[in-house]
């Protein structure tokens, strides 16, 4: 009970302080309550939103070239794992040993290993709840030997570039020696396409994003109203990086237990960043993290590419 009452505390003091922040800003970890979830999957199959399909046709054109490289067995950890279906494609292939699922969002996952399970009894499955942004480490039950990363959706993408390569350096620090990392990231393409899949026309992200002011309410005892508040979404050519934010639609304060911000309209909440990488640029990045005999998968159009790396 201890600890549930500390990684609460932790949670609200985080924030608070992003709220109280000169620019006030929320991680896009929090995005990912139980609707949170279901409002991700949603996205991943609009006709705006192309990296989860783009994604999936690198891996089904390529898989059987990807499994030869990887090579079959060992320990599959599936890096904010969701609901398990990407990962699930890869072990026909792949065969793991032991697969790992790891996500923010515990409850969420629990079904979706249940379900998993049934359909592949004979692979060890052990979930875990981590918040995988701050400083973590594996338990002892998941097998140490050749331990593969898995991290799909380019979700690298949300890390600011310096925490980048520090999670890349954890990660091989957590390969071992026999270890590597399969990963997914979105390339540099058309403003226009970047726009379109972080603003649909159904409104779907922006229902995600302002999703995010009802996890807070939960989390710290806030008062937002969700229909005060806009989604926006841009990218930011200088920093190569898609940002979304939530607008103030009026002037409006918002309270919490012993604090509250004043917020002015148009002043925004800054909820998630998304960089685009070259493949040069990401695989200088791996290096520097210390993975090396790379490979690397796209589709014709290049907008998207799945890399594998070995632990140097």
């Amino acid at each position: 009970m201890s600890d549930i009452v500390h990684e609460n505390k932790a949670i609200q003091q985080e924030l608070a302080a992003g709220l109280l922040a000169d620019r006030a800003h929320t991680s896009p970890k929090y995005f990912y309550d139980a609707v949170g979830s279901v409002l991700f999957e949603a996205i991943c199959v609009l006709p705006e939103y192309y990296p989860t399909r783009t994604e999936a046709s690198i891996m089904s054109e390529h898989l059987g070239d990807i499994a030869h490289t990887i090579g079959p067995g060992g320990t599959l950890i599936d890096l904010g794992a969701g609901n398990c279906a990407k990962a699930a494609r890869l072990f026909p292939q792949l065969h793991p040993d032991q697969y790992v699922p790891i996500d923010i969002s515990v409850d969420h996952l629990r079904d979706a290993v249940r379900r998993l399970q049934q359909r592949f009894p004979h692979i060890e499955m052990t979930a875990l709840g981590i918040d995988f942004s701050q400083e973590w480490r594996l338990p002892g039950e998941v097998r140490s030997d050749r331990r593969l990363f898995f991290y799909p959706g380019s979700s690298i993408g949300n890390f600011e570039p310096e925490m980048a390569l520090a999670f890349l350096k954890q990660l091989r620090a957590l390969c071992g020696e026999d270890g590597g990392i399969l990963i997914g990231i979105d390339l540099i393409k058309d403003h226009a396409v970047l726009h379109a899949a972080y603003d649909d026309g159904l409104g779907v992200t922006a229902a995600f994003n302002l999703n995010v002011l009802r996890h807070i309410n939960q989390q710290l005892g806030t008062d937002f109203d969700v229909q005060q508040w806009q989604h926006r979404a841009f990218f930011n050519a200088e920093l190569s990086r898609i940002e979304m934010h939530l607008e103030a639609r009026q002037d409006l304060t918002i309270h919490w237990p012993g604090e509250h911000r004043h917020f002015i309209r148009g002043e925004r909440i800054h909820t998630e960043n998304s960089y685009k990488y070259s493949l040069e640029s990401f695989m200088s990045l791996l290096h520097t993290a210390g993975f090396g005999q790379s490979r690397h998968w796209t589709d014709a159009a290049e907008w998207f590419a799945v890399v594998y790396a070995k632990a140097l």
